[in-house]
């Protein structure tokens, strides 16, 4: 016991020493900083974690030098061609720079994000690879196609005058997107965890992805499909993915819940008792939260598109 104490003792103080070899640099890159509401651009390092981008998802690219920050009391380095992609940004510390260091990074509301994402996507999985090592190692290709994706977000942000901004923006993140699921998938080889916490992540999942979540999205629900309190429930998922069952639930229903607003058979009534809604109150303001609109606006917002498809 005190052996295993002592080792990790060492290596806490290994990856502390690393970060500390960093020199800490400030620069003078805030007047690059690009912003709205959802949607921030900037080329400072230092700004990546500020309370303001807590609830969205950073993707930053190291372009150039070497730099170091610490998440989940884990140290990690950067260098050219090194992608991170950490949700809720805030919870990085320790940021320390070599003065040669260039980086650029584009960072989303990340509701907004996951609710781009068709309900078989690769983010599920991917995020908690991610929440246990958020850096990855791209090709000069791939570095250069996110590149290029950052540009395309970052000049198409001031067009919020027009009509379909959301869907324009959310149509550049989806691009984007995929080509970082692309270089994860590439990297993220490790063999499946034989664990108990694993195995958990892995049955949610699993359970998830039939589509009960469209009529069951109570966690007392999944505990008792998999055999645990849901306070254990709660803590594992949050621990292993850094993001609450919640959250996967409704990412799971919102695509479900799209489908049958855009199916103009079914009245809104009809909708709220398949998807197991008390009261259509309930229903309206889970739309609401969910996707920025009542049920009604929603529908009306799908009008143009279909007259212009016509």
């Amino acid at each position: 016991m005190f052996f295993l104490v002592f080792v990790l003792f060492l290596d806490c103080f290994f990856n502390m020493h690393l970060c500390a070899k960093l020199q800490p640099y400030r620069s003078n890159n805030f007047a690059h900083l690009l912003m709205n509401t959802d949607f921030r651009y900037s080329t400072d390092f230092y700004s990546m974690n500020t309370h303001e981008l807590k609830h969205t998802c950073m993707h930053m690219l190291c372009l150039a030098g070497e730099g170091s920050f610490v998440f989940n009391e884990k140290c990690y380095h950067i260098v050219k061609n090194d992608l991170v992609v950490i949700p809720m940004p805030d919870r990085v510390n320790n940021l320390a720079a070599h003065t040669d260091l260039q980086v650029e990074w584009f960072a989303a509301n990340e509701k907004f994000l996951q609710n781009q994402l068709p309900t078989n996507n690769y983010s599920i999985g991917g995020s908690i690879s991610l929440n246990h090592n958020p850096v990855i190692k791209l090709s000069d290709e791939q570095a250069r196609h996110l590149s290029d994706d950052f540009h395309r977000l970052r000049d198409r942000m001031g067009d919020s005058h027009l009509q379909f901004y959301r869907e324009l923006m959310g149509s550049l993140c989806l691009t984007m997107m995929y080509d970082i699921f692309e270089a994860h998938a590439q990297r993220d080889t490790s063999t499946p965890h034989t664990d108990r916490t694993a195995y958990i992540v892995k049955q949610l999942m699993a359970i998830l992805s039939t589509g009960i979540s469209s009529s069951e999205r109570d966690v007392t629900y999944y505990a008792k499909r998999l055999n645990v309190s849901p306070k254990y429930l709660s803590a594992t998922i949050k621990r292993v993915t850094g993001h609450s069952v919640t959250s996967y639930i409704d990412r799971h229903t919102i695509p479900i819940l799209k489908k049958y607003l855009n199916d103009e058979r079914l009245s809104l009534k009809q909708i709220a008792s398949m998807m197991n809604f008390t009261s259509l109150s309930y229903f309206s303001r889970y739309c609401t939260k969910h996707l920025g609109k009542s049920p009604s606006d929603y529908r009306q917002s799908l009008q143009p598109k279909k007259e212009e498809n016509q």
